[in-house]
């Protein structure tokens, strides 16, 4: 089973667009997909059209493995399930702060689940917190949507500097460039800065799209209500290149580690 986190520290950014898109592309792709909204706002349940979780709290997300599978529900697409979340979950870190090996406590759940998913996706909350340390020692690929700009610029090297901190690895962690304007002058330099200075950020580029905001009108994947868009286009893209990036080693990677990044 693979894990892959849809993170950022900004807000904002298309996280739940991006972990929604994607897991429906991969159950499309025959992946037995199970979607995980571990952000007390809940979008991803509510673009799923799924309930909160009223039952499921956190003082027994991470103990009671029993509980948190009847909370499983399925969606109105075949192989892609989900776990919704609540308002609950934001007593998260609070939990996971007295529990023993607190950092690697999401791992072991998810973990528990391979022999029911192929694919477990994450739809992060905006912070570094003690759950955000689980996301990352939990996925095999932490994908960060980032807009061009100065300040999303900022925050990623902040994410870069946490992880080189901590020892986490760099490799996992694939960026890619969301809600790109490319008539802004500020967006195509950002881009290319970045793209120098990070040699595995991903190819794929999600424009900026009306048709992605709309995903909370429709409250369906914007792979089903408009499949030929080009956000869509590009969200598709995206999962084709983090399946061969789970496959094996790009050629940018390589280049990357020889360049000592």
């Amino acid at each position: 089973m693979k894990i892959v986190a849809c993170y950022s520290i900004k807000g904002g950014v298309g996280k739940t667009a991006t972990a929604i898109n994607l897991a429906y592309a991969a159950a499309q792709d025959g992946l037995r997909t199970l979607i995980c909204d571990l952000d007390p706002q809940g979008a991803s349940s509510y673009y799923f059209r799924v309930r909160p979780s009223t039952k499921l709290k956190a003082d027994t997300f991470f103990t009671r493995r029993d509980r948190l599978v009847r909370n499983i529900k399925g969606s109105d697409y075949p192989r892609l399930d989900i776990l919704p979340a609540n308002l609950a979950y934001r007593d998260f870190d609070q939990m996971l702060a007295g529990m023993k090996k607190s950092r690697l406590r999401l791992s072991q759940l998810l973990h528990s689940l391979s022999d029911e998913y192929d694919l477990v996706v994450l739809d992060c909350p905006p912070n570094i917190t003690i759950l955000s340390e689980n996301i990352f020692h939990a996925s095999d690929q932490v994908v960060v949507p980032v807009i061009p700009t100065t300040l999303s610029q900022r925050t990623f090297s902040q994410l870069l500097g946490f992880y080189k901190e901590s020892n986490l690895k760099r490799k996992s962690l694939l960026p890619f460039f969301s809600m790109v304007e490319q008539r802004k002058r500020m967006h195509n330099e950002v881009r290319q800065d970045m793209r120098k200075a990070y040699k595995r950020f991903l190819q794929s580029e999600v424009p900026y799209s009306v048709d992605v905001e709309n995903m909370g009108v429709t409250r369906e994947p914007l792979l089903v209500t408009q499949p030929r868009s080009p956000a869509a286009l590009a969200f598709t893209q995206l999962w084709r290149e983090l399946k061969q990036r789970s496959n094996g080693v790009s050629q940018g990677e390589l280049k990357g580690a020889k360049d000592g990044d």
